[in-house]
């Protein structure tokens, strides 16, 4: 089905966001993170987001999260959908375990606290954690983060499912394992936006991908061609 016969889940129309920059009492001007960004996201489809760092691909996933407020411009999400984002840690309490941490995003995502409850024991025998599911999340590696991080979300439900970064933590065995479940995922009808420096991963596992670059786009469409684009800025 062509993109333009499917639902619009997401939509971005001129987005910007800038911020002044000082240093002491000297006023920089203004640093500009995202600038002018329009953009669809349609329903069931996995759009890869690729760009160098500092260009605005997280900020542009915070943005969509509703973490982040745009300077100018709108997020416009249809309504009754809910979008998460998942990356390292966002959202954990390092006071609490493993486990409470994974009932509490479950129920954040959407589910109720039976449903929750039913998730913990697939959450912790998929993110490898063993004993550590149990101990607070303060004592967790980056790469334990992600793996608590990644399992929740994909084992409870929200419409968007937006991804920084995180197939790329962690060992080599667990991103092997991940990479398939998301494959898994994304053959249904779960609608992704996945930010990634893996090029191997966006031209896989993504439908459609944009390159950042300065805070705007400037390549969107098949991922191999988008990819080419952005090999061009790095030559």
């Amino acid at each position: 089905m062509s993109a333009d016969n499917r639902e619009v889940m997401l939509t971005l129309d001129r987005v910007s966001l800038s911020y002044k920059s000082r240093r002491g009492s000297f006023d920089h001007g203004s640093h500009h993170v995202l600038d002018g960004v329009s953009l669809k996201v349609y329903e069931g489809e996995t759009l890869g987001i690729i760009g160098r760092n500092g260009v605005g691909k997280s900020t542009l996933l915070r943005l969509i999260a509703g973490i982040l407020s745009p300077t100018s411009g709108t997020v416009r999400q249809r309504p009754g959908k809910t979008a998460s984002l998942l990356t390292i840690g966002l959202g954990f309490r390092p006071d609490l375990s493993g486990r409470d941490n994974a009932m509490l995003a479950s129920m954040l995502q959407g589910a109720t606290a039976k449903q929750a409850r039913g998730y913990l024991e697939e959450i912790k025998e998929f993110s490898e954690l063993g004993d550590s599911f149990e101990e607070r999340v303060k004592t967790y590696s980056s790469g334990m983060l992600a793996r608590l991080g990644f399992t929740t979300a994909l084992k409870t439900h929200v419409d968007i499912l937006l991804i920084d970064e995180v197939l790329s933590v962690g060992d080599a065995q667990f991103r092997e394992k991940a990479e398939a479940a998301m494959k898994s995922r994304i053959s249904g009808d779960q609608t992704v936006i996945f930010v990634s420096h893996v090029e191997s991963q966006v031209r896989d596992i993504c439908t459609r991908a944009v390159c950042l670059n300065r805070g705007a786009i400037v390549a969107e469409g098949e991922p191999g061609d988008v990819l080419g684009a952005y090999q061009a800025l790095l030559n």
